[in-house]
């Protein structure tokens, strides 16, 4: 998890149903703001509230599709591969793994644990 993401963040933004709502949409396939608005039954801006929430976490990724007319939009798509909360010794500790993770990046985490 990235050092500017902290705990209470994360567990506010997990909190809010349409986040979650989000989540599981793209978590299946990458969506747009508006087949996300149509999928949550809500409105756009609430849909992009959410979206910069869930990117400021690195919940969700943003990509950018070109469209038949050539036009092109944004897709949204859930990053969030594993959370794991603890607590231990009095604190808690959130581990986010995220999917766009780079193997280097997993290798080093998962050598971390093992020590």
């Amino acid at each position: 998890m990235s050092e500017d993401t902290d705990l209470s963040t994360v567990l506010a933004v997990l909190d809010d149903e349409y986040a979650r709502d989000i989540l599981t949409h793209t978590s299946i396939e990458p969506m747009s703001a508006s087949t996300l608005s149509e999928r949550c039954d809500a409105s756009l801006p609430t849909i992009y509230r959410r979206l910069d929430r869930l990117k400021a976490c690195h919940l969700v990724t943003e990509d950018t599709e070109l469209a038949p007319d050539g036009n092109h939009y944004s897709v949204y798509s859930a990053n969030l591969e594993h959370l794991e909360l603890t607590l231990e010794d009095g604190s808690f500790e959130l581990e986010v793994t995220y999917r766009d993770e780079d193997v280097a990046d997993k290798f080093t985490r998962m050598w971390e644990g093992m020590r």
